[in-house]
């Protein structure tokens, strides 16, 4: 069994000063999400065994809180910043875990989720969580089908 957990980053903080979108923190919604959206995950019974997030402080920081229930190191990755649907799902695949959470920014988040809920999740606010499970055992077959289940949970 595959899933695939996507995580669009908590709230960001606009008004901080910071050099660059990049930088950008959580504010303090942000930072009130985040950990409980992470825990409501652990306790939903995924066992993630690798979590994925884009380098922006942002997505890094939400990906900190997750790694916290889960007990696994976020394996930070540049290309996942700004990163097109495409692309966030080549980067869980080609980690090649059973279980996977992805945190990322919109719209490849968003886009993401739409596809693989054919349409269902329009839109994925901050701190999202949409999870995919597959009932098979290799990425690639699993990817060119539906998922057999998902969820979906926003903080709000």
């Amino acid at each position: 069994m595959i899933t695939l957990a996507l995580v669009r980053h908590a709230k960001s903080d606009w008004g901080a000063p910071q050099r660059s979108d990049h930088d950008r923190p959580l504010n303090a919604r942000g930072l009130r999400d985040a950990p409980r959206m992470a825990r409501r995950l652990a306790e939903s019974g995924l066992r993630a065994e690798a979590i994925l997030s884009s380098t922006a402080v942002r997505a890094a920081t939400t990906a900190d809180f997750f790694s916290e229930p889960f007990g696994v190191a976020v394996e930070r990755q540049e290309r996942l910043y700004a990163a097109p649907a495409p692309v966030l799902l080549r980067a869980a695949a080609e980690r090649a875990a059973a279980s996977v959470i992805v945190v990322a920014h919109d719209p490849g988040i968003s886009t993401l989720a739409a596809d693989l809920s054919d349409g269902a999740i329009a839109r994925m606010p901050t701190c999202a969580v949409a999870v995919f499970t597959w009932d098979e055992s290799d990425w690639d077959v699993a990817t060119a089908l539906s998922p057999q289940r998902w969820t979906f949970e926003t903080p709000r």
